[in-house]
Formats: structure tokens, C-alpha cells, sequence
């Protein structure tokens, strides 16, 4: 009987999939490494938190390490570093590779806006002497989770001179920072027989910033108009330059360690900057010259569908690679393209055992367990996904294996409960082998989110080691 057991033991070994806690497959040098590179994120996280900050960032760091703005009428040589910023809100970065674009690039693809709330174009009001601003949410949020939390605002103001003003506010010691107010679970009966949605309702994501008159007259709006008085001494705007801003709220939380064993993080916008900085770090990484030309994109506007002209809806990213093409010497963009392949790197769900019900087991993506290769995205029948193919998703398996990245693969959900899109199919629209692969999150689009530190290292891992392939 125990020869029988040992043989069914032996067999299942050979035969069965085992997904392990990536702890248990890494040994503590490598463990050592991840959380090591954790706190670089942090620190990044805590900082970035708007596309624009994001971007910059990017194209700091890149000049350290000796990269380039990119030059389309120059003849680049392999080994060159360059980067391109679009708008000041996406960037592309390019190492050139060993062999001609022609053969195709290595792309990672993350994007680097969040869910959040900006600012309407006419925002400032008062309301019994309470000044407000108003505000229109920005990609897929539950409203009533942005209620009472503590928030900074970050953003540009283009004056009517044309100058532009940075402004964030909130974030250092000492700073005020503002918050969206609820009602008192005394007086909350009637707001509570809401359907789930309407718990709290747009109109209502109302940010409280100021209650001071101002003195030294008499009339009406004098809050309003102390907080107008404030503005324009600290950042010399007036009213109507609201009118031409880009003004957004986010939690003002730091990024901070999670759990008694420091094991996960927690903060705002690791959807997708948990992706975003790996693939910079992995480009910024790369020792010596790859054989194929490696590109990371860090994209804007995925949150409200990659529209806009930065978003990879846009043709910013086929225009730069055809750019390269002629630059190497009148090679089709479009040749460059067929043969590239990419990296969509975006977050997937993780499983949450207090939420099980939504989320197939056999088929979810767990923290700890690696980055999450997911085949497909979408709604239900597979609905606006690009479904990438056996091929190359055994081609990113067989890279991730022979490199010791722990990976596995997931599912957004189960089938009917609804779904979620990332930018592959942009890029795959332009005849380019794609994958999603990324980090899985807990609380995802929330104000505050979480993930592994050991997911994120992979993540890194794996971008790095897809470069060099």
C-alpha cells in the first residue's frame, strides 16, 4: 500500500502544478534584495502621485544614468540611451539593442495616472460660510471609500500670462491638507437606504478648504474670498485661472509597511505605479547592451479608457517607433512593429479570502506568488481584450522560468461578475505580440491599496530579464 502511495506522490509531483509562496522558491539573499528595493518604491509612491510627478521623475532619474532626450533626425548606435516626454505626462525610453530594429523591440508598458478626483473647471465656492471645492471623479472609484479620508491636492495652474504654477499642497509636515465630509451615522437613516452606489454620489465628492472670513470688510462670499486671498499670495492666481488648470486630490498618505512581518505595502496608486516603476528601474538596470532594442513606456489616461494624446490609444508610441526605424536607416515602422514584442504591465486582483465569491480560485492571482501573467482581460465573453496567444505566452513562460522570476497566471474575477481592461490591446491593434503581466493588489482603486513586497521585486525581475532575452 505505501509502495502504491509513493508511486501516486511521485506521479502527482511529475504530473500536477504546485503554486508556492515565492518565499519558499527564492533563498533570504534574494528575500533580502526584494525588500531592499521595496523601500526605493516607497519612497517613490509617497512622492509621484499624479502622472505629471510620475513623468518627471522618469526623466530624472534616466539622466542619471546617462539617457538622452531623443532626436529623430540623429543616427543612434547600439548601446545609446534616450527618452522622449510627451506632454509632460508619459515618457518612452529607450535602450538601442545589438540587432536592428527590424528584427523588433522589447516593450514594457505600464501606465502611471490612478483613479482619483480633480477639481471642476469652476470649483471654488461658498456655501454658509463653508468654502469648497467641487470636484469630477477620474476612472473607476467607489465614492463613498473617498469620504473622510485626508487629502492633498497636486496639479498646474496655467495663468493668464501663460505662465504655468506647480502646486501640490498637503503632503509635507506641517502643511494643511483638506477632506470630502459625511454625515454622522445618527442623522445617516435615509443616506443609507441608497443602493451601494449612490452612497455617496458625485455631485456630493465636495472638498472642504477653508471656514476664515475675510475681515477687514463687510459682504457676502468672504470666506470664498479669503481662501482666493490665500491662493493668490501663495501661487499669484486669481479666479479665472481655474478656468486653465489641471488640478487633482489624492490621499495624502504616506506609502507605509503592512502586516507584523513588514511583508506588504500599503499606500495610494500601486495601480499602476507598482508596474510603473519596476519597468523604469528594469530599463534603468540593464547591464550592457541587450541584443534586441529594449523600450519602456510609462503611459497616461488608462484609467478613463487610454484616450486623449497621451494615452496609448493615441499613435505617440507607433510614431516613436517608426522614428526609430528611419532613424537606424528608412525602416518601416510598421515592420518594426510586427516583430516587437511587449509587456503590458498592469495590476490584476488579488484574492481576498473575506471577498472569495467574486474570484475563481483555481483560476485568481494570490499575493506572494509572483508576478501574474494574465492571458486575457475584458468583460464576461472576453469583451475588449486583445486574448494574447499560446505562443508567446509559452515564449514570456519559458524567459521567466530559465530566469528564476516566480510568476504565475490569473483571471480577473470570475467570468460574470464583470471585468477590466489594461492598454494591450492598443499595442496589440498595432501588430504586436502582447501579454499583461503585473502585480496583484488587494483593495484595488482604492484610496489606499495593497501588495507583496516579494510581487514587486518580481515584477522588476521580470521586466529586466525580458529585456535581455
Amino acid at each position: 500500500m505505501s509502495e502504491e502511495i509513493s508511486k501516486a506522490e511521485l506521479l502527482k509531483e511529475e504530473l500536477f502544478m504546485e503554486q508556492k509562496h515565492a518565499a519558499a522558491i527564492i533563498d533570504e539573499k534574494e528575500t533580502e534584495e526584494a525588500f531592499d528595493f521595496c523601500e526605493g518604491y516607497k519612497d517613490f509612491l509617497t512622492e509621484c502621485k499624479t502622472e505629471r510627478e510620475v513623468a518627471a521623475f522618469a526623466v530624472r532619474e534616466a539622466e542619471k544614468k546617462g539617457f538622452v532626450p531623443f532626436d529623430n533626425t540623429k543616427k543612434y548606435s547600439t548601446g545609446d540611451k534616450v527618452y522622449y516626454l510627451n506632454r509632460g505626462k508619459a515618457v518612452i525610453l529607450a535602450v538601442i539593442g545589438k540587432k536592428s530594429v527590424k528584427e523588433g523591440v522589447n516593450i514594457a508598458a505600464a501606465h502611471i495616472d490612478s483613479p482619483r478626483l480633480d477639481l471642476k473647471p469652476n470649483p471654488l465656492y461658498e456655501d454658509n460660510e463653508i468654502a469648497l471645492f467641487k470636484t469630477h471623479y477620474y476612472g473607476g472609484i467607489k465614492k463613498y471609500q473617498w469620504v473622510t479620508v485626508p487629502l492633498s491636492l497636486h496639479g498646474v495652474v496655467v495663468k493668464k500670462d501663460g505662465t504655468t504654477v506647480s502646486v501640490n499642497i498637503g503632503e509635507k509636515e506641517g502643511e494643511p491638507q483638506f477632506v470630502i465630509t459625511d454625515l454622522l451615522p445618527h442623522l445617516g437613516a435615509s443616506q443609507m437606504e441608497r443602493k451601494p452606489s449612490e452612497i455617496i454620489k458625485g455631485e456630493e465628492l465636495n472638498i472642504l478648504v477653508g471656514s476664515m472670513p475675510f475681515k477687514s470688510d463687510k459682504g457676502s462670499e468672504l470666506v470664498k474670498l479669503n481662501i482666493m486671498k490665500i491662493l493668490n499670495e501663495k501661487y499669484g492666481i486669481v479666479e479665472r485661472d481655474f478656468l486653465t488648470a489641471e488640478l487633482e486630490a489624492v490621499p495624502a498618505a504616506k506609502a507605509v509597511d503592512i502586516g507584523f512581518d513588514r511583508s506588504m505595502i500599503g499606500g495610494y496608486g500601486h495601480d499602476d505605479r507598482v508596474c510603473a516603476y519596476p519597468a523604469l528601474q528594469a530599463i534603468l538596470e540593464l547591464d550592457g547592451v541587450p541584443e534586441r532594442t529594449a523600450v519602456t513606456v510609462l503611459t497616461d489616461k488608462e484609467e478613463t479608457g487610454s484616450d486623449g494624446n497621451t494615452g496609448l490609444n493615441s499613435d505617440y508610441l507607433r510614431y516613436f517607433i517608426a522614428d526609430l526605424g528611419r532613424c537606424e536607416g528608412d525602416i518601416m515602422g510598421r515592420d518594426v512593429l510586427s516583430k516587437s514584442k511587449c509587456l503590458s504591465a498592469d495590476v490584476n486582483a488579488a484574492f481576498d479570502p473575506t471577498f472569495a465569491h467574486v474570484l475563481d480560485k483555481m483560476n485568481a492571482s494570490y499575493i506572494n506568488k509572483g508576478i501574474v501573467v494574465t492571458k486575457y482581460t475584458g468583460a464576461r465573453g472576453k469583451s475588449g481584450t486583445s486574448d494574447a496567444n499560446a505562443e508567446f505566452v509559452g515564449e514570456v513562460a519559458r524567459i521567466f522560468d530559465s530566469n528564476g522570476v516566480v510568476w504565475q497566471l490569473g483571471e480577473l474575477g470570475k467570468v460574470d461578475e464583470g471585468g477590466g481592461g489594461t492598454v494591450a490591446k492598443y499595442v496589440a491593434n498595432m501588430n504586436v505580440e502582447v501579454v499583461d503581466v503585473g502585480v496583484p493588489v488587494l483593495s484595488m482603486h482604492a484610496p489606499f491599496e495593497v501588495v507583496a513586497k516579494l510581487d514587486v521585486y518580481m515584477a522588476k525581475k521580470a521586466f529586466l530579464k525580458f529585456f535581455e532575452a
